[in-house]
């Protein structure tokens, strides 16, 4: 029985003394300290990649918002494009004045190409895409023309950048 009660008493000791050193532990300003460090560095760390990945959407969308005010400008430049094109396509080559109109053409275009306006290239006898190509009308298919293909391009299609801001208008065989 001796035995028992002195292990009783080791055990109750080793308690104490393991109660005693978590309280001194606890109350020794070193180790508070470095805890609160910790903790502060956990929370620096957590807000910096907050503010990266903020800076990096920031940026984002900067550039998408450059690439829409660009996109509605060439949009509404388009028509005046197609003024031009129908415009030089009724004169005749050999008058002077033609010479200016194809200047002020080429200039204008050369302008907006310059920005990332490229024009979309589209023949007939092509096959009809809907991803790129916008049918405006069927007409049956014949022997020279067969079912799916591009008859006739109507209006020009054109890009900017990698973004169609319009397709080509095409009358499709049916």
């Amino acid at each position: 029985m001796a035995s028992k009660k002195e292990k009783k008493v080791v055990e109750e000791e080793i308690i104490q003394d393991e109660k005693s050193t978590q309280q001194q532990i606890e109350k020794d300003p070193l180790i508070e300290a470095q805890k609160a460090i910790e903790e502060e560095k956990n929370k620096f760390l957590r807000l910096f990649a907050e503010f990266e990945n903020y800076k990096k959407r920031t940026a984002k969308e900067r550039i998408e918002l450059f690439k829409t005010a660009s996109q509605e400008v060439m949009v509404a430049l388009l028509p005046v494009l197609d003024d031009f094109e129908r415009a030089l396509a009724e004169l005749d080559d050999k008058d002077e004045s033609t010479a200016g109109i194809q200047l002020i053409y080429n200039k204008l275009f050369d302008s907006l190409k310059n920005q990332g306006l490229t024009k979309l290239e589209v023949v007939a006898k092509e096959v009809f895409d809907a991803e790129i190509h916008e049918a405006i009308t069927q007409l049956p298919a014949t022997d020279e023309h067969p079912k799916g293909t591009i008859i006739d391009v109507v209006g020009a299609g054109y890009k900017l950048g990698d973004l169609i801001i319009r397709y080509p208008k095409v009358v499709v065989a049916q």
